[in-house]
């Protein structure tokens, strides 16, 4: 027997369709790669999608066709999604930040067959282009009058879409239909393509609109800074039309000051990305007596974020910090340091080593802690192991099989990362798998003390790095940029660390360089440190 409701299949395709019919009045304001600010609607979008739609439809794209966008979180970009995801076809979002050759490899494993693209990337695909064979066209985000020659035989978004019919039928096939393309940073061997169904993406959309998790709603403004090539940028391209909230898309323009202008010119509530565009937006703010007059929440995921961070937009703008955990594998969010009942209870300064941590599964999520050989380990919020998640938006296997067999009997994912889980259910980051240091025996944290250390009134960013140690194995090394004018002292950074870690976590060497570099999505790249630190000794050995 079954139930006796509708079977309405859960496609993405609807959730533009709901944005038209109930609030296609409801802004999406851009800043365009070309400089000023464009203003459309919802239900205009919806049209255009439509129209994006037999555009493909026309260059002979179906059911299960790859096409490609690498561009900026722009109006054009997000009708461009629903035109792909509509007719059955898979969006696969390229980050720019990649090297030329993960963008070849990417590409030609995919199999692309169309990409769109801004304007700023056209020397990039210039570079490339003899070397994706499999890419039939490439369509310009622009209009004839800004037209790029950098690539011939490149077409013009807009011409194209002006000519096209806006009749098209979204829909129409089962809900498991492959959506999306998203692949990993491939920190260890060749990037892996996950594949979003429009189910995962559809129950990941309606998770992250509860209170506990994203809470965004029909009165927000939202500033997804957090690029649309990250993971769907964290879902808000899809929950935000979903409750009809204003979208303010950033385009190109992510330094502290374009942000700020664009929190404060659209009265932004709401705004997601990585600790560095906040840290950036802080430093902005206090160089130029910046206020935020409408900013109440950030999101800030994609690595650790710094107490000073948490502080700062707490104690001096009024704005509440969420720190969130997720990854490309789980759509991507995964957990949210939204409180509980009793953590909610608690002063502003206790709730804080909360907000510091990655927060709780909402439902869809369910996690476990194992030690390396799968024994299951408590909740007691200090034990570390090996974090694994499982649910309905959490991959089940990589694009092509890469990678095998990766879930374990039970179903369950292994993130690569080490974390602990306490009796509230809340999770902490204490490293990733390759990361971690091992000293004598124990696991020390390198997140944890480079996230100390970044609060330093004289450090921009901090990063730590197991070093070799023929008594103990490893011993932490930490590595600091200072601000521009700053000086400083190896002693004042670890009197800085003392009484805020474990004694025999403290750092053997502090060391000043010039840069920490970045990965494509923001994180501090420790593969380049180490390669980077290779014939350093510690000054104890």
């Amino acid at each position: 027997m079954l139930g006796r409701m509708q079977d309405w299949p859960l496609t993405v395709d609807r959730i533009l369709d709901h944005a038209k019919s109930w609030h296609g009045d409801r802004e999406i304001v851009s800043r365009s790669v070309e400089g000023p600010i464009v203003r459309t609607t919802y239900a205009e979008a919806h049209i255009r999608a439509k129209r994006v739609s037999n555009v493909l439809k026309g260059l002979g794209i179906g059911h299960g066709d790859r096409v490609a966008t690498l561009a900026w979180n722009t109006a054009r970009h997000l009708e461009t999604w629903y035109g792909i995801m509509g007719i059955g076809a898979i969006c696969h979002t390229l980050n720019p930040r990649l090297f030329a050759e993960q963008l070849v490899y990417i590409i030609n494993h995919a199999e692309d067959q169309i990409i769109f693209t801004d304007l700023t990337f056209l020397p990039i695909l210039a570079q490339i282009r003899d070397q994706i064979p499999t890419v039939k066209h490439i369509i310009v985000f622009s209009d004839d009058g800004h037209m790029s020659q950098d690539l011939p035989g490149a077409l013009c978004y807009e011409t194209l879409v002006n000519d096209a019919s806006a009749d098209c039928a979204w829909g129409g096939f089962e809900e498991n239909t492959p959506a999306g393309l998203c692949y990993t940073s491939g920190t260890t061997g060749n990037p892996k393509g996950v594949l979003y169904s429009h189910r995962s993406n559809f129950l990941h959309t309606l998770v992250t609109m509860g209170t506990d998790v994203l809470g965004v709603s029909a009165t927000d403004t939202v500033l997804p800074v957090v690029p649309m090539f990250h993971a769907n940028a964290w879902g808000i391209a899809f929950s935000a039309p979903g409750v009809g909230a204003k979208l303010v898309m950033p385009g190109p323009k992510l330094d502290g000051a374009s942000i700020h202008e664009l929190l404060e010119s659209e009265q932004v509530t709401f705004s997601a990305a990585v600790p560095t565009v906040w840290q950036m937006l802080l430093g902005h703010l206090r160089q130029t007596n910046g206020k935020l007059t409408s900013l109440k929440r950030v999101v800030i995921g994609g690595s650790a974020v710094p107490e000073a961070i948490v502080r700062g937009f707490r104690d001096e703008f009024g704005v509440d910090v969420t720190h969130a955990w997720g990854m490309t594998e789980t759509s991507p969010l995964g957990t949210l340091a939204t409180p509980n009942h009793r953590i909610a209870g608690l002063d502003a300064e206790s709730q804080l080593k909360f907000k510091l941590k990655q927060g709780r599964p909402p439902i869809g999520i369910d996690l476990k802690l194992e030690d390396d050989e799968g024994k299951l380990l408590p909740r007691d919020g200090h034990t570390f192991g090996r974090l694994l998640v499982k649910g309905p938006f959490v991959v089940g296997e990589y694009f092509r099989g890469d990678g095998g067999q990766i879930l374990d009997a039970d179903g369950f994912f292994d993130t690569g990362d080490v974390a602990t889980l306490d009796s509230d259910g809340v999770m902490q980051i204490t490293d990733r798998s390759k990361d971690v240091i091992k000293s004598g025996g124990e696991w020390i944290s390198s997140i944890e003390i480079e996230n100390i250390a970044a609060g330093h009134e004289k450090a921009e960013l901090a990063a730590v790095i197991g070093v070799f140690h023929p008594k103990w194995d490893e011993r932490p090394l930490l590595l600091v940029k200072l601000k521009p004018g700053e000086q400083g002292t190896k002693a004042e950074f670890l009197a800085f660390l003392e009484g805020k870690i474990a004694k025999w976590w403290t750092p053997d060497d502090v060391v000043f360089v010039d840069d920490i570099p970045l990965g494509a999505t923001g994180k501090i790249d420790k593969k380049l440190i180490r390669q980077r630190m290779a014939d350093y000794v510690l000054p104890s050995t």
